[in-house]
């Protein structure tokens, strides 16, 4: 009973700690991406994921996702609820639609931000990296 008690009390303690984390979203400052093996894409973003299954593009995703998108989405893509839990992205070309449009702008509403731009820091090889390694983990 002790042991219940215990795992109630620091989940609640987990979850008042991470109020403070949801009102500071967005404060993460994107870290560059090596993408050192992978075909380079050019200036023209392409609609669609080149990297779909390109082991090597999947382990840098998975570096890179872990520098810079797990504070808020979560280790291995699970959410903790302070972001979208992206292992739920839709397949193929209308998940990397979405995706793309987000890590490219980030999200703002009334002049708060949600997610932060990451075009300008991060290339479009390590964005489609990303996507590759969500890939691995996406559910249904």
């Amino acid at each position: 009973m002790r042991s219940l008690i215990g795992r109630i009390g620091l989940a609640a303690l987990l979850v008042v700690s991470g109020v403070g984390a949801a009102q500071a979203h967005g404060d993460v400052t994107p870290q560059a991406v090596k993408t050192d093996g992978l075909k380079k894409l050019g200036d023209k973003w392409l609609p669609e994921n080149p990297y779909r299954g390109n082991k090597r593009a999947i382990e840098i995703g998975d570096s890179a996702y872990n520098q810079n998108c797990a504070r808020c989405h979560g280790l291995g893509a699970i959410s903790g609820g302070i972001a979208p839990d992206l292992r739920y992205l839709p397949e193929g070309l209308e998940g990397d639609e979405w995706f793309l449009e987000r890590i490219r702008n980030g999200a703002v509403r009334d002049g708060r931000v949600y997610m932060p731009k990451f075009e300008g820091v991060m290339s479009q090889e390590a964005m489609w990296a990303i996507r590759a390694w969500l890939e691995t983990v996406r559910e249904k």
